[in-house]
């Protein structure tokens, strides 16, 4: 029932009151919220990974720094399993209050492009709260191949279409879109060997079975500066900070809007009240800019980013729209 009426049965000074009672009510949360009252009690990261991979790390690292910041435990918890959907799913349907956060990759958007059954919608079912890193892939080929440039590379798949073989930790990781995104947007042919992980995939790619590989930038610059495997192009759509004179995939291909980079996001709950959503963000934002956070970003490959939910929210929404696009052009089936 609406208290708030314009019946005359009730006096207008009793109305005026049981208005003003029920803004406060609806208000003072908000503003507990953000005067700092939250958290009163533990905060969870679910991580849908299991531990010590890159998330796990980056959820670890945030939740002691928060933990301190904000005088509460900060417990991180991992729901691994379905392509990260298990622990996806568990916080898309968690209550909207903030002690229930998702720290993901944007293996998110992966997973709905190659399962549009996948339990949850990453566009409606979450609250972006905040862009935290960015993970470089770079292009890298091995000596015998005998390219030295992503030029060279392009003109060697149209002579022999179909004939350089490429490799991936499976089916479907980013490693494996980055590559058929890479050949969609040059117009080439190769033929993709998913291995069952990243170390099998890297040890066939170094000893010269596989040809080419799409690998994060600190896994691959131990190779390349031993002269195992060749640097072709490091970056998205921008260059490399770990290797400034080498240009980014969009530079070295022509195809402008190429952006393979692995990114990850931090996110409430759908319907999460905006101002507990804006003390996230500025509190974790806050953060990001600490050297010792920045070092252990650095040591996974990462640079940290930041920045509005917007941007978290536009990430998110691009690149569904652009994952899904490569999925069917590729003709990709999930595992």
């Amino acid at each position: 029932m609406n208290t708030c009426n314009t019946s005359s049965a009730v006096p207008l000074a009793r109305r005026f009151a049981l208005c003003a009672a029920l803004l406060a009510c609806t208000v003072a949360p908000l503003a507990a919220w953000a005067q700092g009252a939250f958290p009163n009690k533990p905060v969870k990261i679910i991580v849908p990974f299991g531990p010590s991979t890159g998330p796990d790390i980056l959820a670890r690292t945030l939740g002691q720094k928060l933990s301190e910041k904000w005088g509460q435990p900060v417990v991180v918890e991992n729901r691994s399993g379905a392509s990260s959907a298990i622990g996806t799913k568990f916080v898309a349907t968690s209550p909207p209050d903030g002690y229930t956060l998702l720290l993901t990759a944007n293996t998110l958007v992966l997973n709905k492009s190659l399962r549009p059954s996948a339990p949850y919608d990453p566009s409606k079912d979450l609250e972006p709260v905040t862009p935290l890193a960015v993970g470089r892939l770079t292009l890298v080929a091995h000596p015998s191949l005998g390219v030295k440039s992503v030029k060279e590379l392009v003109a060697s798949a149209k002579a022999k279409p179909g004939s350089i073989d490429y490799a991936s930790p499976a089916n479907g990781t980013p490693h494996h879109l980055a590559m058929e995104l890479f050949k969609q947007g040059a117009g080439i042919s190769l033929t993709h060997i998913p291995y069952t992980d990243t170390p099998s995939a890297v040890k066939d790619l170094v000893g010269g079975t596989v040809k080419v590989m799409f690998l994060p930038i600190h896994v691959a610059m131990p190779h390349v500066q031993a002269g195992r495997l060749v640097l072709l192009a490091s970056g998205g759509k921008a260059r490399a900070d770990a290797t400034p004179d080498v240009p980014s995939l969009a530079e070295a291909s022509g195809v402008k809007e190429f952006d393979g980079d692995i990114w990850y996001g931090l996110y409430a709950p759908e319907n999460t009240p905006a101002p507990l959503v804006a003390k996230l963000n500025a509190d974790v934002n806050a953060l990001l800019g600490d050297p010792e956070i920045k070092s252990v970003f650095a040591r996974q490959g990462l640079t940290t980013m930041g920045g509005t939910p917007q941007v978290l929210a536009n990430l998110t929404r691009d690149d569904l729209v652009k994952w899904t696009r490569v999925v069917r052009t590729a003709k990709i089936q999930a595992d």
